[in-house]
């Protein structure tokens, strides 16, 4: 399963059993027309827990921060306390990838540096990653 959408609050890092978890919610929206034509919005709130020892990115999960995260979904039933049914959605977070920060951008681009750095050693920032890529005019060589 995949999801982008907002952290409703910081990262919390627990250590469980010796190994690190970082615990995150992601508020994933969704805009669409009812029957009626009107537009709508649903927004869908995803527990995350992301087992890990590459801890260092837990610094920049913070409230409002934009993520793509990508994992095994799980959906679970209870009842709440006043009786009602109630569902919720966690995922079991496989990749997380930082996207932006709703209040600084420049932040979140010091932040997606930090992690590339980290998973690719040949991509030091994310300028240099953009100034090496080149499109080659040749497209005859499509799937499509």
């Amino acid at each position: 399963m995949q999801v982008i959408g907002r952290l409703g609050k910081d990262c919390v890092v627990n250590a469980v059993n010796g190994k690190n978890v970082m615990n995150f919610t992601v508020a994933h929206s969704e805009k669409f027309k009812d029957s009626q034509g009107n537009l709508q919005e649903k927004t869908i709130w995803v527990d995350c827990a992301y087992w890990s020892d590459r801890t260092a990115v837990a610094q920049y999960l913070t409230k409002g921060t934009q993520v793509y995260v990508e994992g095994q979904p799980e959906a679970r039933s209870f009842q709440r306390n006043d009786g009602t049914p109630g569902s919720s959605l966690s995922l079991r977070v496989r990749e997380v990838q930082l996207l932006g920060s709703k209040s600084d951008s420049s932040n979140s681009n010091t932040a997606y540096q930090q992690q590339s750095s980290s998973t690719n050693a040949d991509v030091s920032t994310a300028g240099e990653a953009q100034s090496t890529i080149e499109v080659s005019p040749q497209t005859d060589d499509l799937p499509f």
